[in-house]
């Protein structure tokens, strides 16, 4: 027989960071990047839309009136999923039908006054703001009794779920951390208590010295799509230095994480010509009081497309019943993002 090769045989890969799998079979898609190809994007939203929710001066659904700002916006959510003055409470019948009350708070953040951009389009000094945004509400939000989570994500597209094109992101702030950090926290502990340094410090030393995988890097940050990615690509931005959380970034490091952010971002839309939909997020320590020495500061990608503008990937199947599975391989995926360009594919038009 043939020996074991990850390019061609079926195999599972191991998600140190959740300890879950993923099935890759790469024989099912030699060719990755066939099959069918859109126009690129030509759609054009106005700078300003008097109908937006979001844009500077407008009236929101509740009735409330946005200030004429000219940077970020934060606000407390319309229509938060969590609501701060929950009333304590819970459910235990026979230790199956269980149920608690969950209290948090929920903000939406609007990244530019420009109904027309994306990150990919800001300036560097506008995402450097949005940055430090995040580690200012972050600092904020975690300071409080009744906050033991702060998620900072942003949907962007409307596949992704997202009704308003307006670029923004959101905030849920919880009194429990969430499943998925949850599962960080546990398996990057366990890392740091066997080894005495972070999961991902090794982590990014491995791919830094391969290279298969590494999409771009600058001096303090590496974008690299993770050897145990499920969505066709899957990224994780990770800073070079083993920090806890947004708010332990230096200046410099601030900067250079809004470099990253606009660069990574722009391969993204440069990808298939098209405005690239996906849900992003930070994931860092929990706001419990403990110093959470394991955690490293990171941020997740996952966007859906798979083949082109419009042809994505579905979770089904296998992959509700079974793991997630995947056909293109992590390395491909990162070879195609690498070779794009840093210049965003509408200013290499005009």
């Amino acid at each position: 027989m043939a020996d074991f090769d990850l390019t061609q045989h079926p195999h599972r890969r191991f998600n140190p960071l959740t300890g879950e799998w993923v099935l890759v079979s790469p024989h099912r898609s030699q060719r990755p990047w066939q099959g069918q190809q859109e126009a690129p994007d030509v759609e054009q939203r106005p700078a300003y839309d008097p109908g937006c929710y979001l844009c500077p001066g407008n009236t929101r659904a509740n009735g409330a009136v946005n200030p004429d700002y000219a940077g970020t916006f934060v606000f407390d959510n319309d229509f938060a999923a969590l609501l701060p003055d929950t009333p304590a409470g819970q459910v235990n019948v026979g230790g199956l039908l269980r149920a608690e009350a969950e209290s948090g708070v929920g903000r939406v953040i609007c990244f530019s006054p420009r109904h027309d951009l994306t990150l990919p389009e800001m300036s560097p000094e506008a995402i450097r703001g949005v940055v430090d945004v995040w580690a200012a509400q972050y600092q904020e939000l975690g300071a409080r009794p009744d906050i033991n989570y702060v998620q900072i994500f942003e949907n962007k597209g409307q596949v992704m779920g997202c009704s308003n094109p307006h670029p923004h992101g959101q905030i849920w702030a919880q009194r429990t951390v969430p499943t998925e950090p949850a599962k960080e926290t546990a398996q990057q502990l366990a890392y740091f208590q066997e080894h005495g340094r972070s999961l991902l410090t090794d982590y990014l030393q491995l791919e830094l010295e391969r290279q298969e995988r590494v999409i771009l890097a600058n001096e303090h940050w590496v974008a690299v799509v993770p050897y145990w990615a499920v969505w066709p690509f899957e990224t994780l931005l990770v800073p070079r230095r083993h920090v806890q959380d947004v708010t332990q970034l230096t200046d410099a490091e601030k900067d250079a994480f809004a470099d990253a952010l606009r660069r990574l971002t722009t391969r993204y839309d440069n990808l298939f010509q098209t405005s690239f939909p996906y849900s992003a997020g930070l994931h860092q320590r929990p706001t419990d009081g403990q110093q959470h020495p394991e955690w490293h500061l990171h941020m997740h990608f996952y966007p859906p497309l798979l083949r082109s503008a419009t042809v994505r990937k579905f979770m089904v199947g296998y992959e509700m019943l079974g793991n997630p599975q995947r056909d293109i391989t992590p390395e491909a995926a990162a070879q195609r993002l690498r070779e794009l360009s840093d210049t965003h594919y509408k200013l290499a038009r005009q």
